[in-house]
């Protein structure tokens, strides 16, 4: 019993806040720093953006059976692609599902900076593992298992063997190398619909005309909306450390 009782009360510990970490501003342009290696050099993005692809389908499968769909399978693969299949009878909850396939890195990305910055940094690392164990029964293949499996155990390496404000400033870091691959991710999207139009069928924007028939570019501009919003809320919270902040 007493065992069981230490397990539940390291459990909370993992979900509780701890004190934010005392970040200065040149730790924070270290942090930025790293952030940008993972997401921006190609060699890194290979492998940091499976990690964006994990979220992007998360996304997507989150949004689905938020709204009422079934989620049949989720396939994750090392090209950086993925396909979340739903089964759907109305198709405001079809577009709901797929719209937030883009978005959700970015809101990911900021959230971590938030909870990085606020002493949450711990606790948004073992939900992230949590939530990516939750999708494992829902995974359809091979590679999909290897990357959310290599995920988990990161994070929860992380949470289990790094003190906590140095677990705060990894959240951050990894929120902004989210948030940098919400605007790759977008980039890459436009290049599709302007230079790579055999590639449509794969494109979350063309998916949503098909299903609404409000054109592609609208969808593009409500992505890059929805990801522009998440970079100033993370913005807002950083400049709150910065020289001259509240």
């Amino acid at each position: 019993m007493n065992a069981y009782g230490d397990l539940l009360a390291q459990g909370a510990d993992l979900v509780s806040r701890t004190a934010p970490p005392e970040i200065s501003p040149l730790q924070l342009l270290v942090v930025v720093a790293g952030a940008a290696g993972l997401a921006i050099p190609r060699w890194s993005w290979r492998w940091f953006g499976l990690l964006a692809t994990v979220t992007h389908e998360l996304g997507h499968a989150f949004a689905a059976v938020t709204s009422g769909q079934r989620l049949s399978g989720i396939r994750l693969r090392l090209d950086h692609s993925g396909t979340t299949t739903t089964y759907s009878r109305r198709r405001i909850a079809t577009a709901w599902s797929c719209f937030w396939g883009y978005p959700v890195p970015a809101i990911v990305g900021a959230s971590l900076v938030w909870a990085g910055l606020n002493g949450w940094g711990p606790a948004a690392l073992a939900v992230s593992a949590l939530f990516m164990a939750a999708s494992l029964v829902f995974l359809r293949n091979l590679a999909g298992f290897l990357v959310t499996g290599s995920a988990i155990a990161g994070c929860a390496g992380l949470v289990l063997l790094v003190p906590s404000p140095i677990q705060g400033q990894i959240a951050v870091a990894l929120g902004a190398a989210l948030l940098v691959a919400a605007v790759r991710d977008l980039a890459k999207l436009v290049h599709v619909h302007l230079r790579r139009r055999d590639r449509l069928a794969t494109s979350d924007a063309y998916l949503l005309f098909r299903a609404t028939a409000v054109p592609s570019f609208v969808w593009i501009i409500l992505f890059s909306g929805v990801v522009a919003s998440a970079w100033l809320a993370a913005w807002q919270q950083v400049s709150l450390i910065m020289p001259g902040g509240a």
